[in-house]
């Protein structure tokens, strides 16, 4: 199983990067966390947020492995506890699925984006900087699979 994180933005801060590349690098073989970043389309053509989002949202959907589950990062999406998105991850794993989770830019995601994933999901109900949501999603990820193997990372 592969934990695809598409997120659009390029050109991270190293600080983004190295908590991301820490907590993808904890990661077992089975369930390895890999990025797809997404040019973001420029904000300084004249284009509407509307015009902007669905160019991006082509990037997105022609990245996106065909038989993954989408899940749409969004945060008006179902807020999941940590012990239920280990259960989803062990669910995942049995069925072999690889899982892709898709993070919008500075404007959020294109709505085709969200019709097309199978699900919604936010991490908070907070809107959270987009860099910091890959970030915080690797974590969390990382956290999912420690409790799943009873690792002490995790503490109730």
């Amino acid at each position: 199983m592969k934990l695809i994180i598409v997120s659009v933005g390029h050109k991270m801060p190293d600080w983004i990067t190295t908590g991301f590349n820490e907590y993808a690098k904890r990661m077992p073989r089975e369930a390895k966390i890999e990025i797809l970043e997404i040019r973001p389309e420029p904000r300084s053509t004249g284009k509407s947020v509307k015009q902007i989002l669905a160019a991006e949202a082509q990037r997105i959907l022609a990245v996106l492995p065909q038989d993954c589950l989408r899940i749409a990062m969004d945060e008006h999406g179902e807020q999941p506890t940590t012990g239920k998105l280990a259960e989803q991850m062990q669910e995942w794993m049995r069925e072999g699925r690889d899982v892709a989770f898709i993070i919008g830019g500075a404007d959020g995601l294109d709505v085709a984006v969200k019709q097309a994933a199978h699900r919604q999901m936010a991490l908070s109900a907070l809107t959270l900087p987009h860099a910091m949501v890959r970030v915080l999603l690797a974590e969390q990820l990382y956290r999912a699979h420690s409790m799943m193997h009873n690792h002490p990372y995790h503490r109730e």
